[in-house]
């Protein structure tokens, strides 16, 4: 009975040992790929680019627009000429959408896009926001100035950036930027409660604003499988899978309803 439990504790012994000292079928065999995680990120090949490019639609009751009492500041209010309306609700004479924000959602995670040199301009002008709806490439400079002879308040929040709050008097003008994605930002003015600008922060230049047409185009996109996204300030975010082959040319069309 004795020299049982002598063997039967051998034997354990002689099956732990190895895998305590790291052998075993646990252990993983040297290899040469560099884990997924450590690969460095390129710029894609665009000698085959396609392209993407559409329309943001608007179907059915188009909501009032609320307009903006500017009486407090009647320098901005001159300005105009006119009756100002809130920005939230754009409806073009073709039925499509004004300041909708179009952009590859996934499918370019592993590309390195440099953010472009030139900044891009975010003016306060008859105490607007001009645009109302914009992108920039994360590290990519917004340069704030201040047409109005009034001062103003700039004022992102964010949720995956941090916050800011600067005040800009008339002829001013600041830089800043954004290290981190972020789709959207938004931005008021804590002088003039109804300015308001939304920046989309996308690690790519495949971003998209719609106008007075309500289209949108993203040029120059490697083939490949995306999900484009399309946001609006008050009707939300849609997307759509789509696949571009080398070269070819693809259309979608987004539609909101009222």
């Amino acid at each position: 009975m004795y020299d049982n439990k002598l063997h039967r504790m051998a034997v354990l012994l002689l099956t732990f040992l190895p895998m305590a000292c790291g052998g075993g079928e646990s252990a993983e065999a040297p290899t040469d790929e560099v884990p997924a995680a450590e690969v460095a990120k390129a710029a894609p090949d665009l000698s085959e680019a396609a392209a993407v490019s559409g329309k943001v639609s608007f179907e059915g009751e188009q909501p009032r627009r609320v307009r903006i009492r500017m009486g407090a500041e009647p320098q901005c209010e001159q300005k105009h000429g006119s009756a100002v309306y809130s920005q939230e609700v754009e409806i073009n004479e073709n039925g499509t959408l004004k300041n909708a924000f179009v952009w590859v959602k996934e499918g370019l995670e592993k590309y390195s896009f440099d953010p472009p040199a030139e900044p891009v301009l975010l003016d306060q002008d008859g105490c607007v926001y001009e645009p109302h709806v914009f992108g920039v490439q994360i590290g990519q400079e917004i340069k704030i100035v201040n047409s109005d002879p009034v001062t103003h308040n700039i004022h992102p929040v964010p949720r995956n950036n941090r916050e800011w709050n600067i005040s800009q008097s008339p002829a001013q003008e600041f830089t800043r930027s954004f290290p981190r994605q972020e789709v959207m930002v938004p931005v008021k003015c804590n002088v003039h409660p109804w300015m308001k600008t939304y920046i989309g922060v996308v690690s790519h230049p495949y971003f998209a604003a719609t106008g007075e047409d309500g289209t949108f185009e993203l040029k120059d996109l490697p083939p490949g499988e995306y999900t484009i996204e399309v946001w609006h300030e008050k009707f939300g975010a849609q997307e759509q899978k789509i696949t571009v082959g080398p070269k070819e040319s693809k259309e979608l069309e987004f539609s909101y309803k009222g």
